[in-house]
């Protein structure tokens, strides 16, 4: 792409999917035809790791020689595959096996040679895998540095000074193995920015300008934003620490199933218009799996081929479409319906995720259900329709929108019961609950049966198996919970027991919102119980 060194995207194989070889072997060609010519593996603990057999134990890491078969993928078709991992923070699920010293929370223990022997046993495996000299090694997000197993050992030190003598280790080790090393630059903001990463076009403070070093290449990153001058305010900020800023921008894929591609259109035009401003050559879109992996990146085609048409100067909207019919066969809108079970009360400035927290919100502890709209529940009917017809319509994404379909039509009747469950307690209805639990809850759990094979038939073409264990026990959880819920609405009309004390609890505001209002709410535990361990 000649407006850029680097176009490309980054995937998240840590947040619980993994991408099969299978999946990226289908994958790649699409984004080498759209024009993406980098592609960086986001794996905090999913690679092996030569004398690390607890890193990445049991979350389907990626052999050696399936980094090497994926590497050789990009090859062939002019693909720089880049690893991308993490080397201070964001190792929960490595640490839990305790085989490596952590100061606090996910947050390496600096300062120890057992983590730079860690990392430097990282660098090892990875440089026998890789053709590319450049890493991304994090260290975003460290919130607790500094303040756990470091604080007892060393007392308290700044977190720039935490940070400075520790990036200057890790760089030690990577120029070992002949590395250019990257790194997310939000901690040289937070620590002086009263823990935020964005702020207005500034003076850079001295201390922490001295603390980046000048061979690392900082890496921006804004998922939000939908104004150019956020954008730019921030790379004018970077300069002063590097003239060679990259950025990373989102594609919307870690909000549930469904996708948000409109919204990574309405971020990341802005962002695209900002870097062509101020010159900015390197550029990547990232697409996390937050709270799950449970999105197909399938799923996100129509904004990734119309961020890359954009990039080459193309603002024609009417002739992307055109183009994107041509080259995948679905006409365009058609295929951004795969939106829609997250807009069924309304388009939103900030994406909103009902179709996810709605799946698996509780019936009785229902504090989720204040931002329910009854009624609206028919629409995810209608849309169901529409997503089972273009399903039928595509042989090769038909797999994606039958999912998207048969969440739908769960939700179709899930969406509203809990709402019309309390409501008819609080009006003493008993009729309309009997009514309720011999007919919708059945029909719930039924639909969820119907539901979890076809998201099943979803991950298993796109990832490796590791991961769907999770969605099998959220998923059979709300199936028992729906049985467990019918159950007692059923003791409670046939005089069994006089109350059912959850439904007699008020259902507060939530989320500083009115009521009927869709959320932003992507905490799987939070939405499937109040009361958490």
């Amino acid at each position: 792409m000649k407006n850029y060194n680097t176009f490309g995207v980054m995937i998240d194989m840590s947040r619980n999917a993994v991408m099969s070889l299978d999946g990226l072997r289908r994958f790649f060609p699409l984004l080498k035809k759209m024009g993406y010519n980098c592609v960086f593996l986001y794996t905090e603990d999913t690679y092996e790791v030569d004398g690390e057999p607890y890193f990445g134990y049991m979350r389907g890491r990626y052999s050696k020689a399936e980094l090497k078969a994926i590497d050789d993928l990009g090859a062939s078709m002019g693909i720089e595959v880049i690893p991308c991992i993490q080397t201070l923070a964001h190792l929960t699920a490595a640490v839990r096996w305790g085989k490596f010293p952590i100061d606090f929370g996910d947050v390496l223990l600096t300062d120890d040679e057992r983590s730079y022997e860690f990392i430097d046993h990282m660098f090892a495996s990875l440089s026998e895998c890789f053709r590319t000299k450049r890493i991304h090694i994090g260290m975003d997000e460290a919130f607790n540095l500094g303040r756990g197993k470091h604080l007892d050992i060393h007392g308290y030190e700044p977190v720039n000074t935490i940070i400075k003598r520790h990036l200057a280790r890790v760089c030690e080790i990577a120029k070992k193995y002949d590395y250019e090393v990257m790194i997310w630059s939000d901690m040289f903001f937070r620590s002086w920015n009263n823990g935020k990463y964005y702020i207005p076009k500034c003076e850079m403070p001295k201390e922490v300008v001295d603390a980046f070093p000048p061979e690392v290449i900082p890496v921006f990153w804004d998922y939000w934003t939908t104004k150019k001058e956020g954008y730019s305010d921030m790379f004018d900020n970077h300069r002063q620490l590097s003239k060679n800023t990259w950025f990373a921008g989102g594609a919307w894929s870690w909000i549930g199933l469904i996708p948000s591609n409109r919204y990574t259109l309405k971020s990341m035009l802005p962002a695209l218009d900002a870097c062509r401003e101020k010159k900015i050559k390197n550029v990547f879109f990232t697409m996390w799996g937050d709270n799950g992996g449970e999105c197909s990146h399938f799923s996100q085609l129509p904004s990734l081929f119309y961020l890359s048409e954009y990039a080459k100067g193309n603002t024609d909207e009417e002739l992307i479409k055109v183009k994107f019919k041509k080259m995948f066969g679905i006409d365009y809108d058609e295929f951004m319906e795969i939106d829609m079970p997250n807009h069924i009360v309304e388009y939103t400035s900030y994406p909103k995720n009902p179709a996810k927290y709605m799946l698996l919100s509780d019936y009785f502890n229902d504090f989720l259900d204040y931002s329910v709209t009854l009624g609206a529940g028919a629409k995810f009917g209608e849309i169901s329709k529409k997503l089972s017809a273009t399903a039928k319509k595509t042989r090769k994404y038909g797999y994606v929108f039958d999912s998207a379909a048969k969440l739908c039509d769960v939700l179709e009747i899930k969406y509203e019961l809990g709402l019309r469950t309390r409501r008819a307690y609080e009006a003493g209805d008993k009729e309309t609950l009997r009514a309720l639990a011999e007919k919708d809850y059945p029909e719930v759990i039924k639909r969820l049966g119907i539901f979890v094979k076809a998201f099943e038939k979803q991950w298993m073409t796109d990832n490796k198996p590791h991961g769907f264990e999770v969605q099998d026990r959220r998923i059979g959880g709300v199936m028992r919970r729906t049985e467990a819920c019918r159950a007692r609405i059923l003791a409670y009309v046939n005089g069994k027991i006089d109350r059912i004390e959850e439904l007699e609890e008020e259902l507060l505001p939530f989320g500083g919102f009115e009521p009927g209002v869709s959320l932003s709410f992507n905490y799987s535990r939070h939405a499937m119980a109040v009361n958490l361990d």
